[in-house]
């Protein structure tokens, strides 16, 4: 059945659709028996974790599954033309297909940074498309690119042009992805991820974009997310998929209100709220292999009072006064800097001991230079940070070295930040050979394998290098790593920003459940609000490497006194879940 009003076909028709991949003579299902349908002129969102098979449902509709060892072994991918002529992709030789691909069907990757060829100045990439796709010069491809590089409201059109892309924030990366997408005016657009990991007001304005564009050329929207928020703000109807199937499809104001399947409910129930603060996060497996009923315990104004008179009585553990870190741009010949950027500027601040101090801005405030300035893993340029009465900033070497025990940092990178090759017990017990920590070998091991029930991995897990393991399982192994020198305090950046809402959940929990239990103080660092929130006791919001607002975080969330803060809380997706009920399409 299609909407009421609307006789056209939908525009994309997926039916019993199954991928598989071989492994060791084995095929195993990662898209399993998946039908749907994409209403012309709509947004579908499709919602799902990591390895769900949201986004090789994707890579089967442009033509893209892995090969060799992936295999759609059944089902169609039907498109319809507005005339009604209807053409199933899977039939489509490679050739045909790529005609297709781009021009009537195209795709907005997850990482911007590695779909853009690095060698390649980002107006020649898009160009590149244009040329391939239409019989034009390469004067009228420049001047459709410029076109476009407006029409996504790139601020520099003819700059971003010449630019490579490592020349261009994270925001304008994806507007020039969206630019390339657009190109040949497709049909369909499938956006995959395309605002994961970014400030949330980029998210916002990548969304707004989104939806201005769609209007304008009546495209066909697929939106891939592992936020139901995200979802929220920009599709009318929603897939939830888990492990490689459909559990739920409808509006999107129905699933939000109503939903059935428990891996949805969790999916939900996994985001800190923004109206209260529960003591501990929901997790899938609440859900799924739970009941997930059980009542959730909600701090209340007067236990969070009797806490915070109770953590600002004693003397601070950390003092920051007039800290300022700048970066030379330019020297001129003779080595002296003649063009410098001040990324933390006169910053101060004090941090209790068992307090979680949350920092929160925008790519660029500064926020993560401050934290490794406190670390001196960035030089200082002038001001004073003081530990328990030691000044960190005249330390020698040797001294810091020493002092790097009790200050601990887990960046937000775990991949990057582990040794490829070392397994994670060689990578963990590394800090304790340098610190001389823990005598023997044996008793090493011994220590790993208890930090790694610690942080929820199993001791059969000591021998395996990192990249066997999932995101949130390197997050947890950078954790351990962290606590294998016992710190007192720990520098947490961004250390959940690019995790699916399950296992974010997973990890804010056990950073909690290990402050309780080593008495840790955390300096929580995202560009998540909703999400440092829920951390901290007290906030920093921080802009061009400014203090803009600090205060007790319920009371800067709720009452915020600057307007960079306001429009960080307004730039939240799904601040209001009060959806209009749209035309109820069957999916």
């Amino acid at each position: 059945m299609n909407p009421a009003g609307n006789t056209l076909q939908p525009i994309l028709t997926l039916n019993d659709l199954c991928i598989a991949f071989s492994h060791e003579g084995e095929q195993h299902k990662a898209v399993d028996h998946i039908s749907f349908e994409l209403p012309r002129g709509s947004t579908l969102g499709i919602v799902g974790e990591s390895g769900s098979g949201k986004s090789l449902t994707s890579l089967a509709i442009m033509g893209l599954v892995p090969k060799p060892n992936g295999q759609i072994i059944s089902g169609s991918i039907v498109f319809c033309t507005p005339e009604g002529e209807k053409f199933d992709l899977l039939q489509f030789p490679e050739k045909e297909m790529r005609l297709w691909r781009g021009k009537r069907i195209a795709m907005i990757f997850q990482e911007p940074m590695t779909s853009l060829n690095p060698a390649y100045r980002c107006g020649k990439q898009v160009m590149e498309n244009i040329l391939e796709h239409e019989k034009v010069s390469p004067g009228k491809a420049r001047s459709r690119t410029l076109d476009l590089f407006r029409e996504v409201m790139l601020p520099d059109p003819e700059k971003t042009f010449n630019a490579y892309p490592h020349q261009v924030s994270g925001g304008q990366k994806q507007r020039v992805m969206i630019a390339m997408a657009l190109a040949c005016n497709p049909d369909v657009l499938i956006a995959d991820e395309p605002t994961t990991a970014l400030d949330v007001t980029v998210q916002k304005t990548i969304l707004e974009l989104l939806r201005v564009l769609q209007k304008k050329h009546n495209i066909s929207l697929i939106f891939i997310s592992h936020n139901l928020d995200v979802i929220a703000e920009i599709a009318s109807y929603v897939l939830v998929m888990y492990k490689g199937q459909v559990v739920e499809k409808g509006p999107v104001a129905q699933i939000f209100s109503s939903p059935r399947h428990p891996y949805t409910k969790g999916l939900l129930a996994c985001r800190p709220p923004l109206g209260q603060r529960p003591q501990r996060l929901k997790v899938i497996a609440d859900f799924t292999e739970g009941s997930g009923n059980e009542e959730v315990c909600f701090e209340t104004s007067a236990e969070r009072a009797l806490q915070h008179s109770a953590l600002y009585k004693a003397a601070p553990i950390l003092k920051v006064e007039g800290i300022n870190t700048l970066f030379t741009l330019k020297r001129n010949l003779a080595g002296k800097a003649v063009k410098q950027y001040k990324a933390v500027n006169n910053v101060s601040f004090e941090v209790y001991p068992g307090e979680t101090m949350g920092l929160v801005g925008e790519s660029g405030c500064g926020k993560t230079t401050l934290g490794r300035t406190l670390l001196r893993l960035v030089e200082p340029d002038s001001g004073s940070t003081v530990y328990k009465n030691i000044q960190v900033n005249d330390l020698n070497t040797i001294e810091l070295r020493t002092l790097r025990k009790k200050l601990q940092i887990i960046f937000q990178d775990p991949y990057s930040s582990l040794n490829p090759r070392f397994t994670i017990g060689e990578a963990i017990i590394e800090p304790m050979r340098v610190h001389k920590l823990h005598g023997s070998e044996k008793a090493h091991k011994d220590k790993v394998v208890a930090l790694l029930h610690k942080v929820g991995l199993e001791a059969r897990h000591y021998g395996r290098y990192p990249h066997e393991f999932s995101g949130g399982q390197r997050q947890r192994i950078c954790i351990a790593r962290a606590l294998a020198v016992e710190p007192e305090f720990i520098i947490c950046d961004e250390s959940v920003s690019a995790l699916d809402v399950s296992v974010q959940a997973q990890v804010l929990n056990l950073l909690n459940d290990l402050k309780k239990e080593f008495g840790l103080t955390y300096l929580f660092i995202s560009h998540d609000l909703s999400v440092v929130r829920y951390m901290s006791d007290r906030l920093i919001v921080m802009q061009n490497g400014q203090i803009q607002e600090i205060g007790e975080a319920d009371r800067v969330y709720t009452q915020p006194k600057s307007e960079y803060t306001q429009k960080l809380i307004h730039a939240i997706p799904g601040r209001s879940l009060m959806i209009p009920a749209p035309e109820i399409h069957k999916l």
